[in-house]
């Protein structure tokens, strides 16, 4: 079962006012991650968070339909969101959870760096000078591949 992205987005601003770069990247970590705890392997990756694709963009892993929704904030914080939290599974709340526990400490920048180490992100930039636009798709196996590796150490 995937949930409407937008419920994930208003999960995430009901902990704290952010930049929509941090938004970006909690929406990857969230969903790289719901994708490595909820399949049993790469070659059957059915269980999403959301249905929404990253692009590797030179700031790291960009949704593009989130990124335009809050382009007009520039480096402006998105406000609190103080309406209804959305309800989720105790898995999926679980995943969210560690994801904010995790990366939520992090600035937007932060965030963007640590990406740049990992191997989805710089799989999809190959062949792309560091500041090249760049809109390949970070594949949902090169996430699997590289987080599941974590939780072998």
């Amino acid at each position: 079962m995937t949930y409407p992205l937008s419920d994930v987005i208003k999960w995430f601003l009901s902990q704290e006012s952010m930049s929509p770069k941090k938004l970006q990247k909690l929406l990857y970590y969230s969903y790289a991650w719901f994708l490595t705890l909820q399949n049993e392997s790469s070659d059957e990756l059915d269980n999403k968070l959301f249905d929404a694709e990253f692009e590797a963009w030179v700031h790291g892993p960009v949704i593009y339909s989130v990124y335009d929704q809050y382009r007009h904030k520039g480096y402006q914080p998105i406000e609190r969101y103080e309406g209804e939290i959305p309800v989720f599974d105790e898995e999926t709340h679980d995943v969210l959870e560690q994801v904010w526990n995790v990366y939520g400490g992090y600035t937007g920048n932060e965030l963007e760096s640590i990406t740049h180490q990992e191997s989805p992100w710089l799989n999809a930039r190959s062949g792309y000078s560091p500041l090249d636009r760049c809109n390949e798709v970070i594949s949902d196996e090169d996430m699997f591949n590289c987080y599941v590796e974590r939780l072998e150490d």
